[in-house]
Formats: C-alpha cells, sequence, structure tokens
C-alpha cells in the first residue's frame, strides 16, 4: 500500500540498515533522495552532493548512529564522509523533521539553532524494544564466540534491565543461563525476580562475583569499576552493550589481563536486515504524522 505517495524524503549516509529502509520507504510510494546507499529503483532519486539531496525534501533521515565528534556522517559506502553543517541545514524549511537514532549534543544544538524537529528513534519503545532483540542475539553470539564453556550452565549477569537487558535476560535464562539480573530501580527488581531471575542492587553486586563467567553491561554508565574488576575470576568475559564509551573501565580491565569488549550498535551488525526492517515498520507512520500529505 502506497501511504506516503506524495512525499519527498533524503536519505543521507548510512549502511545495510538504511539501505533496507529506503527501498520500503519507495515502495510505499514516497520519492526518496539518496546520498551514499547502493539502491537503485523507482522512486529512489541518488544524489552526489549533500546540498543536492536536501533541496525540496519534508523530511530528513540520518543513519541510526548519526554523526562522529567531528560532525561527519556515519556512512558504510562513502568516502570522504559529508559533514552536517548549520549552512547545509538551512535549507530545510523550519519545522522539518530530521529523523536519526542517536543525536549527539553537538547535532542536538544544530538542530535547535535552525528550528529544526528531531526525532530520535533509539529513544522510542516501538524501536527500542524490537532492536534489543538483534542486541540481545548479538551479545550472546559474541559471548559464544569467546568464553570456552556453553551459556548452558554459565554464571551470567546482566547489568541494566531496560529495554536492551530485559530481553537478554530473558535470552539466557531460556538457554539455561544462571542469570542474575543487577539494577537500582525496585520495579525493575521486582519484575526480575517476577520473571524468575535472580536480581541484585548495585549495592550488592561487589559480593556476588567470585563465580560469575560473563557479564553483559547495559548501562551508559560508569559501573564496571576498578573495585569490581579486582573482585572478578580473570576468566570473566565483559560485553558492554553502552553507548560509547561505555560503562567499564576497559583500560583497567586490559591491565588486569580481564577481556572486556565495547560492542554497541549490534543490530546493523549482525543483523542489519531485521535492523532495517525494525526501521522500515515504523518511520514511514513517523513520516505521515509529522508531515501527512
Amino acid at each position: 500500500m502506497q501511504i506516503l505517495t506524495g512525499l519527498t524524503v533524503a536519505v543521507m549516509g548510512g549502511d545495510a540498515r538504511e539501505v533496507i529502509l529506503v527501498q520500503q520507504l519507495a515502495n510505499a510510494g514516497a520519492t526518496v533522495k539518496t546520498l551514499g546507499l547502493p539502491v537503485e529503483k523507482p522512486n529512489i532519486v541518488p544524489c552526489l552532493e549533500p546540498e543536492e539531496c536536501l533541496a525540496g525534501v519534508q523530511a530528513l533521515i540520518l543513519p541510526v548512529p548519526g554523526v562522529n565528534e567531528h560532525m561527519e556522517l556515519h556512512s558504510a559506502y562513502l568516502e570522504p564522509r559529508p559533514k552536517i553543517t548549520g549552512e547545509l541545514l538551512s535549507q530545510l524549511l523550519a519545522g522539518t523533521p530530521v529523523l536519526v537514532g542517536m543525536a549527539r549534543k553537538p547535532l542536538r544544538e544544530l538542530l535547535i539553532k535552525n528550528d529544526l524537529e528531531l526525532v530520535e528513534l533509539m529513544s522510542l519503545d516501538e524501536v527500542a524494544i524490537l532492536n534489543s532483540i538483534p542486541s540481545a542475539e548479538g551479545a550472546v553470539q559474541m559471548a559464544m564466540e569467546r568464553l570456552p564453556i556453553t551459556i548452558h550452565g554459565s554464571c551470567a549477569m546482566v547489568l541494566g534491565f531496560g529495554r536492551t537487558g530485559q530481553t537478554l535476560a530473558q535470552l539466557l535464562s531460556a538457554m539455561h543461563a544462571d542469570t542474575t539480573v543487577v539494577a537500582r530501580d525496585p520495579a525493575q527488581l521486582a519484575r526480575a525476580t517476577a520473571m524468575g531471575l535472580k536480581a541484585l542492587h548495585f549495592k550488592e553486586l561487589a559480593d556476588y562475583l567470585k563465580d560469575v563467567d560473563v557479564i553483559f553491561n547495559t548501562v551508559p554508565a560508569p559501573v564496571i569499576n576498578e573495585d569490581l574488576l579486582q573482585r572478578l575470576p580473570l576468566a570473566t568475559l565483559i560485553i558492554d552493550l553502552a553507548s560509547a564509551p561505555g560503562g567499564t573501565d576497559f583500560v583497567k580491565a586490559r591491565e588486569l589481563g580481564i577481556e572486556a569488549v565495547l560492542a554497541p550498535g549490534l543490530p546493523g551488525k549482525v543483523a542489519p536486515k531485521t535492523a532495517g526492517m525494525i526501521l522500515a515498520r515504523v518511520v514511514p507512520g513517523i513520516l505521515l504524522q509529522k508531515i501527512g500529505h
């Protein structure tokens, strides 16, 4: 059903996720102007320059990771990576929606300065909950590749019990890992207990580390510090799923000989088609809500 007929949107940069998204937007009837994406089909207009891509569009879609510290677009297919500047964004009409997975502070400030409407997709439950599935599967895959033991029967901890933490803890439990959830929110701890999982408050964590095989961190704050690292068995594996710089003292972990891996953004790496279809499922509704016809 071509529910987006009459809409013109720009999709700049990205990876396999955005390729899937562009295809689905075009299938829904939108005219999609692209920059740096290897996809050609009816309704898709490849552009060579950012200025060309933004001309006459009603919405701008940026990659899920957004931009780096230099304001360069994340792009798997384009070098050099184009920069997002105030001059570039001034081409857009005030109030134009700009969709991005996560917006760093400089990008957020630039959008506000240009009176553009920011939509952070990863803050939406309908995206983040579905995205937690490939995140959890990818995290378990990483653990299976690195541990000398099976997940079945292992002692696993999940730090944080938000959307990703819940899905990950459920998956580990289903694989018969001895799974403990660590959180601060009493409601989250109660939910973990109701799901048949062990539950600990962060204040108790230091006393329960001597037998842990793998720790999955989902908390985007310093939680695995030097004190906790010194209490861990040297064979413990840490997989940190939080956004960079993560929640682990990686320098100290390296000094102690503990393997700690920073692994944000797993959906786009381990299941790009699924991650792209999640975006394609949600973005058309957002465009209709923000732009309409």
